[in-house]
């Protein structure tokens, strides 16, 4: 228990990814579109790149501070109920044990609701390039590989992530 009294564990109940994207979407786009008229649609990428980036290491920074008994794989893998969470992927796991997790997602919804609010051309900014940053956030020892992604016109997202217990653990 944390000093106010809430578990350092983190919540399975929270809120889920795919809610919170819709609204940080949301909020994102008008911002968005105002430094595409400002600075131009590259330099306005490239800002919104950086900053969900960042956003993204401070989450799963935050997520391996509340993880009781420290990060590993397999608490790594737990966390995927909150990205799952209403249905929002549908995945194949195709291998999960102490030092790999290799799953292969057949549906996004993350991509179908980026596109429905006319912005599936950043939807990859939004959510697929904060998945290999997340993933070191949480663990520098987790490693994450993905050749395709459904956002990017795929028939799924190919994702492998491996722990290398021996390397040593950074940290912030």
């Amino acid at each position: 228990m944390s000093a106010d009294g809430n578990s350092d564990q983190p919540s399975w109940n929270e809120v889920g990814i795919l809610q919170k994207r819709t609204i940080e979407a949301a909020i994102i786009a008008p911002i968005y579109e105002e430094m595409v008229a400002s600075f131009g649609d590259v330099a306005a990428q490239s800002i919104i790149d950086t900053a969900i980036r960042k956003a993204a290491t401070a989450a799963a920074a935050d997520f391996a501070s509340r993880t009781v008994g420290g990060t590993s794989l397999q608490t790594f893998q737990e966390l995927q109920v909150l990205w799952t969470k209403d249905d929002a992927l549908q995945i194949e796991v195709l291998k999960a044990t102490d030092t790999e997790f290799d799953y292969n997602v057949h549906r996004c919804r993350y991509a179908e609701t980026y596109k429905a609010m006319g912005l599936g051309h950043i939807g990859h900014l939004l959510s697929c390039n904060r998945d290999a940053v997340f993933c070191q956030g949480y663990d520098s020892r987790i490693t994450m590989e993905r050749t395709q992604t459904l956002m990017g016109g795929a028939t799924h997202c190919d994702f492998r992530y491996k722990f290398d217990p021996d390397t040593p653990l950074e940290t912030a």
